[in-house]
């Protein structure tokens, strides 16, 4: 295996800044796990838990210079941190039909079904200008191209994101009660900072620009961790009870 020396910068985004999310992730997840390990609140932990396979697969190539393996871990990290969101769409589905209408099949069938989606992006990463270029060249920074910019954007657009704000805010039309309503309200504007933060992963590495990557590596940050917390204060604090 070819190691090389990280440079401050990136050692910094991958191991402090993408540290930062992972270590506050594991927590917001071990809290809600904690107490009670029924099927919602592991479909709800679910999300955190997406988020950090993913990262830890970034930690793994972060030093690597071997362009196959490198490529092949990016795509394992991708597949964690873009199949998160899938998790609170069942979730929703839950709270708004319950669990005997959603069914342990159907959640399977959910899941099953945008895994798939996800796992074609292999076919985008194995195929030459199609997919993602991580190499010397691009200083081993995954440089999206048009076609996997494109499939994963409007994928995720339109498999997770679109159907996860309509239900979230039938879910949140459903509750009477107005305290129910506010801490609702927190998970609404939780689940919005992390998508902002996702959304600026797609278009910092399809731009490939030094400033742009440099912008949004704090303000991803900062995003990510408050969105978090926010959906954990949200929704995941009552779950642990």
């Amino acid at each position: 295996m070819v190691l090389y020396q990280l440079s401050p910068t990136r050692f910094v985004t991958i191991y402090i800044v993408q540290g930062l999310v992972f270590a506050w992730f594991a927590y917001l997840a071990y809290l809600i796990l904690k107490r009670d390990r029924k099927r919602l609140n592991l479909i709800f932990a679910g999300f955190y838990l997406s988020v950090i396979v993913g990262t830890i697969f970034n930690f793994i190539y972060g030093p690597i210079a071997n362009e196959q393996v490198v490529v092949f871990l990016n795509y394992l990290t991708n597949f964690g941190a873009f199949y998160s969101p899938i998790f609170f769409i069942v979730f929703n589905l839950i709270l708004l039909k319950s669990e005997k209408v959603i069914t342990p099949t159907k959640q399977y069938i959910i899941f099953i079904g945008y895994g798939i989606y996800m796992f074609c992006m292999i076919f985008f990463v194995i195929t030459p200008g199609w997919g993602v270029e991580l190499n010397a060249s691009t200083n081993w920074s995954p440089v999206w191209h048009l076609p996997f910019f494109l499939y994963v954007f409007l994928g995720v657009t339109i498999f997770t994101i679109i159907p996860l704000l309509y239900l979230s805010f039938q879910v949140y039309k459903k509750f009477e009660d107005e305290q129910l309503k506010k801490k609702w309200k927190f998970f609404i504007f939780g689940v919005i900072a992390v998508m902002i933060f996702m959304y600026t992963i797609f278009f910092s590495n399809f731009l490939n620009n030094p400033t742009v990557r440099l912008l949004i590596g704090p303000i991803g940050v900062i995003l990510a961790l408050i969105g978090g917390y926010m959906m954990y204060i949200g929704v995941g604090r009552q779950l642990e009870k």
